[in-house]
């Protein structure tokens, strides 16, 4: 798989650790993972935002090593945020987690399925 970041000259930067546009190329394999919620494999929510993302994050990840990929093979996510308070520790934890990995990215404010839950995210991946 090839993966090319597109951040088109004659249109607005991208305003944080993400590209503008991503163009896949030479994948055999798309990888479809449903809104993950900030919900542990002991089928807790943790209090706080940092927690609840990294919980978030480290579910993605498991379905993508079930699905034989890992970070490198994102090329697209959603991320829904219950507050826009949480966005800059939102990137922070996306930025950490993800070892600096970009892909096309958008963040929705919205309200959530659950009460407690701060954020969930969706995502893309391709091998």
């Amino acid at each position: 798989m090839a993966m090319k970041r597109i951040n088109a000259q004659d249109g607005a930067e991208a305003a944080g650790a993400y590209a503008q546009a991503v163009e896949v190329t030479g994948t055999t394999r798309r990888l479809y993972i449903s809104g993950q919620a900030p919900i542990t494999v002991r089928g807790e929510v943790p209090s706080t935002f940092k927690e609840q993302a990294e919980t978030v994050w480290k579910n993605i990840l498991a379905q993508l090593y079930a699905a034989d990929m890992s970070v490198e093979n994102l090329v697209k996510a959603t991320t829904f945020l219950a507050d826009r308070k949480y966005r800059d520790e939102n990137r922070d934890v996306r930025q950490a987690m993800l070892h600096g990995h970009t892909f096309a990215l958008t963040v929705v404010l919205a309200g959530m399925f659950e009460d407690g839950w701060l954020l969930e995210i969706d995502a893309i991946a391709e091998k």
